[in-house]
């Protein structure tokens, strides 16, 4: 079964919002699993209201969405692991070495490397930016991250 689990930081807006439209991407495909989770996330929190709102203009519910942080045991569920910053990337792998070698930046699934912008606190603008961007990576990238999501 592929599966994908996206990380941010605090699990409310990058990393649901590249949830969301990824999952939409796969369609109604029961084989993939997608999911996220934050690095610094308080428990049980709504996504961002920019976030569910710029997802919404596409058709995209998330409004069952609650926060959540990564562990161990999480991690080990994935195939693949994309991360939204090189801080997220690298403390992952530095705290579990057992999986570094499925967690990615996001950007390098399109063989780049650089940080998604955290929207946070910005304007629903800069949300939509970011969610064009995701986009954007997961038409280019989504062969490569189909056949890291199998491994």
């Amino acid at each position: 079964m592929p599966s994908v689990l996206f990380i941010c930081t605090a699990n409310i807006c990058r990393s649901p919002m590249a949830m969301g439209l990824f999952r939409s991407k796969v369609g109604d495909d029961p084989e993939w699993r997608i999911e996220s989770a934050g690095t610094w996330s308080f428990k049980g929190q709504h996504a961002a209201s920019y976030t569910r709102a710029v997802l919404a203009l596409r058709g995209i519910d998330i409004s069952d969405h609650r926060s959540r942080s990564l562990d161990r045991d999480l991690l080990h569920q994935f195939n693949l692991i994309l991360t939204m910053e090189d801080g997220h990337k690298e403390a992952i792998s530095v705290e579990f070495p057992e999986i570094a070698q499925r967690v990615y930046l996001i950007s390098e699934m399109v063989d780049e490397i650089y940080n998604i912008h955290d929207p946070i606190g910005g304007t629903i603008d800069e949300f939509e930016l970011t969610a064009q961007e995701f986009e954007s990576i997961f038409d280019r990238g989504f062969h490569k991250i189909e056949t890291l999501a199998r491994d």
